[in-house]
Formats: structure tokens, sequence, C-alpha cells
């Protein structure tokens, strides 16, 4: 249902941009987020993105990170710069359109 691209291993400072394709088409009012998992700790909310174009971001990320999405291809992105090493977490994308869908994750390491 939704595929993530774009993780990697990325030196603290530096950038990365995570993207997650939908294979439905996105219709009516739906959110599309990235949530992220570090080792031992509790999955998280990083941001979201809704249909009308709102977005929310946790505290964390604010000022660092943005997300944005392509409706015509389906698609959410996060932009993610100065990266720091409390980043470093399994990055999943989800999709609330009614009921809520998964993607498999995508592993960003932050090396300080």
């Amino acid at each position: 249902q939704l595929q993530a691209y774009g993780g990697g291993l990325v030196q603290a400072g530096g950038s990365l941009r995570l993207s997650c394709v939908a294979s439905r088409r996105l219709v009516g009012i739906n959110i599309m987020g990235w949530y992220r998992q570090a080792p031992g700790k509790q999955r998280e909310l990083v941001a979201t993105i809704a249909s009308s174009g709102s977005t929310n971001y946790a505290d964390s990320v604010k000022g660092r990170f943005t997300i944005s999405r392509d409706n015509a291809k389906n698609t959410v992105y996060l932009q993610m710069n100065s990266l720091k090493p409390e980043d470093t977490a399994v990055y999943y994308c989800n999709l609330w359109m009614r009921e809520t869908y998964w993607g498999q994750g995508t592993l960003v390491t932050v090396s300080s």
C-alpha cells in the first residue's frame, strides 16, 4: 500500500529526503505522515500533512524537517536537514484515508 524510499547513513548536520508512494489514489479527506521508532523506544510522530495542506510537526524536528506532498503522484516527502544522531530511527510512512495504512519503514542512521 505504501512504499518508502530514501533512508540511509548520513553524518550529523547532513540532509536526507524520504519519499513515500501510496499505491492507491488519494481521495477526499486524508492525512499522510511520517513516524519513527528508535531502538528501545516507542514509535513517535514526526510530521503529518493533511489533504488541506495543513501540517503538524514534533517539537524535536520543527525548523529542521519539512513535510510536503504531491497529490498527483500520491506521494509524501520528508526533507530532513541539520540531522542529529538522535534522529536515528526507522522511519515509517503513514496514511489515514478512512482507515490507517503503514509502510514498511526505512532506516535513517545519523553518525556523530
